[in-house]
């Protein structure tokens, strides 16, 4: 798409992920929202829901969801929908020539199968699934610049792929036993509240949720498998915290090799992670905190090795709505256009939060 602006719709665009998309978009220098839908608030201005919005987007609307309109007035398409939605929509708008980066589970997996496995649906367009990339693009960039179809990560597999992918590369750790625990805060669960995830529920908590298996850890093994061409097992159990944002990935693995130090570790990482935009490697006495990471698309990723024992340590932090979720997005729609991928992202963290 080269250098000009690209047309931008965004279909889910009332939630938590829909606003940080469009707070994002609102000042980036090269593209433009022409359509942000909504079937609870077509009709009324975008600054009605999202209140720190006010004064930005040109007074648009939200609309109700039309593939038409779509395909009239974008050339690049954000599917912010549960799961099993997006797999009968993106499909239409691929067909039509449209750029579509889907923030919905539906096109993470690869095999059809897992979809009725973990999300209990048969997926309708298994084609697709091959030809989506997974839009993490510290592992796919090359790929994102002729993609499609994104298929964006999970925010507690976007942090648990994070604190793993250098060690797992540089075969210091045994792929056989890899154990990942998540801490995310509220905004993970969404707009609506339920009666585990309102604030009088979800204040002051720290509550495991899927401890026997959740349904992202499905796109780390796959991820993991593909870097290390052999099958590769993962538990992960994320607890929900009182936190509104933020996902804290703490790895538990074992080391290879047992004589294995820290100092091997770290420059594993730094070879790794070294040239990447978004990625900051945290040492120096300190580990990573989704506090110092907040409101911006950074990851901050560290280690601590225990030699005594042989076992390491390996941790991730993010914002769960911004490299977890919207701010990825835009990342992959910048290399998928052409852009700069730091374009619309490039800003510190906010402290105090």
């Amino acid at each position: 798409m080269g250098t000009k602006t690209v047309r931008v719709g965004i279909v889910g665009a009332s939630g938590y992920t829909g606003g940080e998309l469009l707070r994002l978009l609102a000042t980036h220098p090269r593209a433009e929202v022409t359509v942000a839908t909504s079937r609870e608030y077509a009709g009324q201005p975008i600054s009605n829901v999202h209140f720190n919005l006010k004064g930005f987007l040109g007074g648009l609307k939200f609309s109700q969801l039309s593939i038409d309109q779509l395909i009239g007035k974008c050339d690049v398409v954000f599917t912010s929908t549960p799961s099993g939605v997006s797999k009968d929509l993106a499909p239409k708008l691929v067909e039509h020539g449209l750029r579509v980066i889907d923030l919905s589970p539906d096109f993470r997996l690869k095999d059809p199968k897992l979809y009725e496995y973990w999300y209990d649906f048969t997926h309708g367009a298994p084609d697709l699934l091959s030809k989506a990339v997974y839009g993490l693009p510290e592992l796919h960039r090359a790929d994102l610049s002729n993609a499609r179809l994104v298929a964006c990560p999970g925010c507690n597999a976007t942090a648990a792929l994070l604190s793993l992918i250098p060690a797992v590369e540089s075969k210091l750790i045994d792929l056989d036993h890899i154990v990942v625990d998540v801490k995310v805060g509220s905004s993970e669960a969404g707009m609506k509240p339920t009666l585990g995830t309102h604030h009088p529920e979800r204040a002051n908590v720290m509550r495991p949720y899927e401890a026997s298996g959740h349904r992202h850890v499905a796109e780390v093994e796959q991820e993991l498998s593909m870097l290390s061409g052999r099958s590769v097992r993962v538990a992960l159990v994320p607890h929900a915290v009182g936190a509104v944002r933020g996902a804290l990935a703490t790895s538990h693995v074992w080391l290879a090799d047992s004589s294995t130090d820290e100092m091997t570790v770290w420059k594993a990482y730094a070879k790794r992670y070294g040239q990447e935009p978004f990625v900051r490697i945290v040492r120096g006495g300190r580990h990573p905190d989704p506090k110092y990471v907040t409101g911006s698309n950074f990851a901050d990723v560290g280690m601590a090795v225990e030699q005594r024992i042989g076992r390491a340590a390996l941790l991730a932090a993010i914002d769960n709505l911004m490299k977890g979720a919207a701010g990825q997005a835009v990342q992959c729609m910048n290399l998928v256009c052409g852009f700069d991928e730091r374009e619309g992202l490039y800003a510190p963290p906010l402290r105090p939060v």
